[in-house]
């Protein structure tokens, strides 16, 4: 017995390495050695204290003999997540996911005794709430799971786990309610979570990178801090993924017309939420066609805009040695520099940087006849219409269409803003979202659901999108 015991310990103690952290006690429990292992630095020693060696002290003063002494600790540990480690690979799992391994007898007990690494329940920082909760995902997926259960109190809400990873051993939950979502879409989200091979899982962007679609700039999956967001998609029959270490939860399937909604829309009267939706629209379309129109204008449909306007704008290029496109790239990605630099600065530094930036550079800019005051105006507007969406990806991908439709602008003028308009589309009509058509409810047409798309109308009949359930009807079971 003892001999297993040494030869266990000389294992375990050759895989671990040289890693300091690792506390290995030994003590004697009723006349049988006992050894504890456990990292201290991710459990927490007054656990071990009051849950693990109290009991056994107490219980070791009343030399009481017993025929198993391994079951006598199992008796008296007050701790509820105790489990029988039976395989050595088990012992592993568990002193390294922040359990404490008791030995004795040929056998492993592992008792849990965590230490809560993760930051509290915040405002989510990227996605401010106006109205309604304003409690954000963190870290721990147990607490970000039971803010979910707090919300949607029925045995509908299912949640299936998986370990990613073969480092990190990352726990990735998929959340859907059974009675609306579509078992088939849970199904093949489950299996392409099964397929993905890497080392590690650092945060929920690494599984958005082999669950959404590849060939298009347009994002697929939401990536979400708010909780509410999160519980409304459940309800709408989508697939929830919450990954541990990730304040980020990933919302799938995703459509077009969803990267224009927030949660603050249904907590506010539906004339505000239409006119609010409309302008998101606007702020799309400015942010993606004003450049390439200005340089279209003003390089070939000269025709395009009057008289008076196309003297005023000639009038402010004279001193510009560049072309508009030139021009147009040169101060996109001016602009693209400072919101970089300003979202990888302190909070103390970023009003500094977008004042010299901003007001500092651009005026010099001017005065040296670098660019024209219209072109700085033509790019403010738009890129400022740009993060109106609080999505990355969306942005990301508008700065793009944007830059693709300034090249086609400047080459074929109007008729290439027009050829571009065509591309846009078809890129987001070829987008097969698991089976779903990105663009619904515009193609396929599908009136109904119109009501909620951009202009928010008051409907008699709550209704689910169709291609997500067959529950159409919310309240029906």
């Amino acid at each position: 017995m003892v001999n297993y015991m040494e030869k266990l310990l000389t294992k375990i103690k050759k895989d671990i390495g040289p890693s300091q952290d690792f506390i290995f006690k030994e003590m004697r429990f009723l006349d049988k050695k006992i050894t504890l292992i456990y990292s201290e630095v991710i459990t927490s020693t007054k656990l071990i204290n009051d849950f693990i060696l109290k009991p056994i002290l107490n219980a070791e003063s009343e030399k009481v003999l017993v025929p198993d002494v391994y079951e006598k600790i199992y008796s008296i540990l007050p701790d509820n997540n105790i489990k029988k480690a039976k395989e050595y690979k088990e012992i592993l799992t568990y002193l390294y996911n922040g359990f404490c391994i008791l030995i004795v007898d040929e056998k492993a007990l592992a008792i849990e005794v965590r230490e809560d690494l993760s930051r509290g329940i915040n405002d989510p920082t990227n996605e401010p709430a106006l109205q309604g909760p304003k409690d954000g995902f963190c870290e721990n997926i147990n607490t970000n799971l039971g803010i979910l259960r707090k919300r949607i109190k029925t045995q509908d809400l299912y949640i299936e786990t998986e370990e990613v990873g073969k480092s990190s051993k990352t726990k990735v939950g998929i959340l859907y309610m059974n009675h609306i979502c579509e078992k088939s879409l849970v199904k093949e989200i489950k299996d392409k979570i099964k397929k993905i091979n890497i080392d590690g899982i650092i945060d929920s962007g690494y599984i958005k990178r082999y669950l959404g679609d590849k060939n298009s700039f347009f994002p697929t999956i939401m990536s979400t801090q708010r909780c509410d967001n999160t519980a409304m998609a459940l309800l709408e029959g989508k697939v929830i993924l919450l990954v541990d270490n990730s304040c980020y939860a990933l919302i799938l399937p995703t459509f077009f017309i969803d990267y224009f909604h927030t949660p603050d829309d249904y907590y506010q009267k539906y004339l505000n939420v239409s006119f609010i939706r409309i302008i998101r629209v606007l702020a799309f379309i400015i942010s993606i066609f004003l450049p390439a129109y200005y340089i279209a204008v003003t390089t070939i449909n000269h025709d395009a805009i009057p008289v008076n306007m196309l003297i005023n704008f000639t009038t402010q290029r004279l001193t510009v040695p560049f072309p508009a496109l030139i021009e147009a790239l040169l101060m996109s990605v001016s602009f693209e520099i400072l919101r970089e630099s300003d979202m990888r600065m302190s909070n103390n530094m970023g009003t500094a940087v977008a004042i010299l930036g901003g007001l500092v550079l651009g005026d010099a800019a001017v005065a040296a006849g670098i660019v024209s005051p219209i072109m700085i105006i033509i790019i403010a507007i738009s890129a400022i219409s740009g993060l109106a969406f609080p999505s990355i990806e969306l942005t990301s991908a508008i700065r793009w269409w944007r830059y693709i439709l300034m090249f086609l602008a400047a080459f074929f003028g109007i008729y290439g803003i027009f050829l571009g308009m065509l591309l846009l589309v078809l890129s987001l009509a070829r987008i097969n979202n698991y089976g779903k058509p990105y663009l619904y409810p515009f193609a396929p047409f599908y009136k109904k659901d119109l009501e909620d798309s951009i202009v928010f109308v008051h409907q008699k009949e709550k209704r689910r999108n169709k291609y997500l359930t067959k529950n159409i009807i919310r309240g029906k079971q």
